[in-house]
């Protein structure tokens, strides 16, 4: 009649046990082995892979890292072979660990994954903050937490010494098609970090958009930063010959994109180069 109260002890008994089992199991099973073949399939974390492997530990980046013209790190990556984000020759390298952008390519991130490739999918950073967890996480990625933590310790300090000084006024950013950046951008903070106000916040822009020639004329800015032009021939780049964009600010710089593409601690030479 009351064989169910004779059971109830015996199965808090058992739950107790096996409780035990899998704390056991959890606590004895060994901590997961630190990356030992890392391929980078995005420029971003190639040159945060570059700063923060061990040797030997990073086997290859993609070409764009090797390009002067788009990266911070273009010497250092030829030592790396280069890759183009093709899922077949990524997975030939044998990777362990696969680093990738929010934008590489979604059929090769898949592929991978289906091939049973670890592949961490990073976001881009676009603020300070933001910059100093990607170098954290990539630190954790790789097993080399106390490097991220050196390099870390050293972009504070720079930045710290490269962004004390005062108001420098406004500043207007504007690239080929009229486009500008907002303060949500990566090119907004570094202008901001650099003590200038951004003229886009006039108009309620945070992302990079369009602006009329109108617009940035009318604003005046104390700066104006255009974007460095290609090599060839683009009618996109032919606003930045306008003749009005000559007589609108005393002072001019031309972005350098290796420094300004990835969030990276190459956003201080950006910085700096606004000074």
């Amino acid at each position: 009649m009351n064989s169910g109260w004779h059971l109830d002890p015996i199965r808090k008994i058992v739950q107790v046990f096996a409780s035990c089992i899998t704390a056991a199991t959890i606590l004895a099973a060994p901590a997961q082995a630190a990356p030992q073949r890392v391929v980078s399939i995005n420029l971003c974390t190639d040159q945060l892979a570059m700063l923060l492997a061990a040797p030997g530990q990073l086997v290859s980046v993609t070409a764009l890292a090797q390009n002067p013209e788009m990266s911070a790190m273009a010497e250092e990556a030829l030592a790396y072979p280069a890759n183009h984000a093709r899922a077949e020759e990524i997975y030939l390298l044998r990777p362990d660990l696969v680093l990738a952008g929010e934008y590489s390519t979604g059929p090769t991130v898949a592929m991978l994954r289906r091939l049973g490739v670890r592949v961490e999918v990073l976001p881009p950073a676009e603020s300070i903050p933001a910059i100093r967890d990607q170098i954290t996480h990539i630190g954790t990625l790789l097993d080399r937490e106390a490097e991220a933590a050196d390099l870390l310790a050293r972009f504070d300090t720079d930045l710290k010494a490269a962004t004390e000084h005062r108001d420098r006024g406004r500043a207007a950013l504007y690239y080929a098609n009229s486009f500008t950046s907002g303060g949500d951008t990566l090119a907004g903070t570094i202008v901001t970090a650099a003590g200038f106000r951004n003229i886009a916040d006039d108009y309620g822009i945070r992302f990079t958009s369009p602006l009329p020639l109108e617009l940035l004329v009318m604003s005046r800015p104390d700066r104006l930063i255009t974007g460095a032009k290609w090599p060839g021939q683009s009618r996109s780049e032919a606003i930045l010959d306008h003749p009005a964009l000559a007589m609108l600010s005393p002072e001019k710089s031309e972005v350098t994109d290796a420094d300004w593409v990835c969030g990276t601690p190459a956003v201080l030479n950006a910085i700096r180069s606004l000074e």
